[in-house]
């Protein structure tokens, strides 16, 4: 028997309100939250956040240092870094923080997915290139079932997404359903 759970990646406040890409998933997955939730599928969100100290910043992390250097943006105390309020979780719902781009760097997924005997995932979020791909190859590389809804995932470049959602994911054993035809199975 497969045991399935929907993973929610960096859909927080302070990325869907500045990063217009990402705004545009928050209307999937008001739909797709109801529906996994109805069908008592476990969902589980990922926030992004660095100390705001820096001492989680490696000087040679670009990506990360960046990051950091947004303000407040990722600072993981702000308020920026919680889930968006319009997919808010839900009282006992599993809420990850993460340092860096994949959902098992460090977290305690792992272990909060096999203490429920999940063994499929289906991932969501922001952004397609970074939370979402390297979370699928950590999975991937852990055994896990996947699956990636097309459309509750995006990227500030658009081909970058296109290109993950139809060739490389695909190619990695991931199946990939747009939100509809996944709701539609449930």
């Amino acid at each position: 028997m497969t045991t399935t759970a929907l993973i929610v990646g960096d859909l927080q406040a302070g990325i869907v309100d500045n990063y217009p890409f990402a705004a545009g998933v928050l209307p999937v997955m008001e739909r797709v939250l109801p529906a996994a939730r109805a069908a008592g599928i476990p969902v589980i969100f990922i926030r992004f956040g660095l100390r705001a100290s820096g001492l989680d910043v490696a000087a040679g992390n670009q990506v990360i240092s960046t990051l950091h250097g947004a303000g407040t943006l990722f600072h993981e105390e702000s308020p920026e870094t919680l889930v968006h309020p319009r997919i808010k979780p839900l009282p006992g719902e599993a809420v990850v923080l993460k340092h860096r781009a994949s959902a098992f760097a460090a977290t305690d997924l792992d272990l909060l997915l096999r203490a429920q005997r999940i063994d499929s995932l289906v991932l969501t979020g922001v952004a397609t290139g970074a939370m979402v791909a390297a979370t699928l190859y950590d999975a991937a590389d852990r055994d896990y079932r996947l699956t990636v809804l097309s459309d509750a995932c995006a990227d500030g470049e658009p081909d970058v997404h296109d290109f993950l959602i139809n060739r490389v994911f695909p190619a990695r054993g991931a199946e990939v359903l747009t939100s509809h035809e996944w709701t539609a199975r449930l």
